[in-house]
Order: structure tokens, then C-alpha cells, then sequence
């Protein structure tokens, strides 16, 4: 495997480790006055500056590769950074208003949710109970399925165009 090749496998996991410390970083009804807090609201800019470095970087280095695996790498990116914004919406609508979800207190809660929901699988160990919070899960829902056809579109255009060159 050549070195273009694997730094395009490797950079949606790179922007994804980069969002997820992001996501534990950005501060969420905290004083503003603290120190610990403007050092947080600074190292999650700062991640994400990083973040969206990488991608710009990934992209224009990939301008001439496989189209399918370019689309495919955005997508995952896309993926990944609408669980994490999911995820923090959840978290914002579960601490910032009482019985909106059963079973949300965490970071870690509302990320699991947020995948549980991608992968519609649904436990119901957390759930919407809320308006507010069904609102948001509504919104999470049509973004899933949009992801969802967009990835089996992708794996079908890869599949045919196999098929017509041979491969």
C-alpha cells in the first residue's frame, strides 16, 4: 500500500479522534469567568481548527484519486461530526431542561444514544421523553437516513462501476 493510499485510510480516523476530544473539551454551562473554561473553549477551537485542517489537507491531496473513496471519506467525516453535533445537542436539551430525556446525564450517554440512533437500534434505555428533545431527535433521525442513503448509494456506484470495468 502506497503512502497516498494510506494516509487517505487513515485520515477519517485522525478527524475522528480529533472531533471526539473536541466534543469532551467544548464547555457547556460552565462560568465564563473561569480560567479552566476559556482554556477549554480555546483547546476545543483549537481541535477543530486542526480538524478541518486535516480534512482540507485530505481532500486536495486526493483531488486525483478514486472519486468513490474521496466520496466515501467525506462522507464518513460528515458522519462523524453529525453524531458528535447529536450528540452535543442531546446533552444541551438533557441538562438544560428537566424529563426531556430518560436516562441522558452524560456526555458518554448522549454519545451513545447518538450512535445507538445511527445504527436504529434503540434500546430504549435512553430515550426522548420531552418536546423539545423529541424535536431534536426528529431532526437526528432525517439527518441518519440521509447519511444511511447516501452511503448505500456510494457502495452501489462503487459495485457498478466494477462491474463495468471488469474489476
Amino acid at each position: 500500500m502506497g503512502p497516498a493510499r494510506r494516509r487517505r485510510r487513515t485520515a477519517p480516523v485522525v478527524v475522528l479522534g480529533l472531533v471526539l476530544v473536541a466534543y469532551y473539551l467544548v464547555p457547556v454551562r460552565e462560568p465564563a469567568a473561569e480560567t479552566g473554561t476559556l482554556l477549554r473553549a480555546v483547546g476545543t477551537a483549537a481541535v477543530l481548527a486542526a480538524a478541518a485542517w486535516f480534512v482540507a489537507r485530505e481532500v486536495l491531496r486526493d483531488a486525483h484519486a478514486d472519486a468513490a473513496a474521496v466520496r466515501l471519506d467525506r462522507l464518513l467525516v460528515a458522519l462523524v461530526v453529525g453524531i458528535v453535533v447529536s450528540a452535543l445537542a442531546d446533552y444541551l436539551v438533557a441538562t438544560g431542561g428537566e424529563g426531556q430525556f430518560v436516562g441522558l446525564r452524560t456526555r458518554t450517554d448522549a454519545l451513545y444514544f447518538a450512535l445507538a440512533m445511527l445504527a436504529t437500534v434503540g434500546y430504549g434505555d435512553v430515550h426522548a421523553a420531552g418536546q423539545l428533545a423529541r424535536l431534536v431527535v426528529s431532526v437526528q433521525m432525517l439527518f441518519n437516513a440521509a447519511v444511511l442513503a447516501a452511503a448505500v448509494q456510494i457502495f452501489w456506484r462503487v459495485v457498478v462501476t466494477r462491474r463495468t470495468d471488469g474489476g
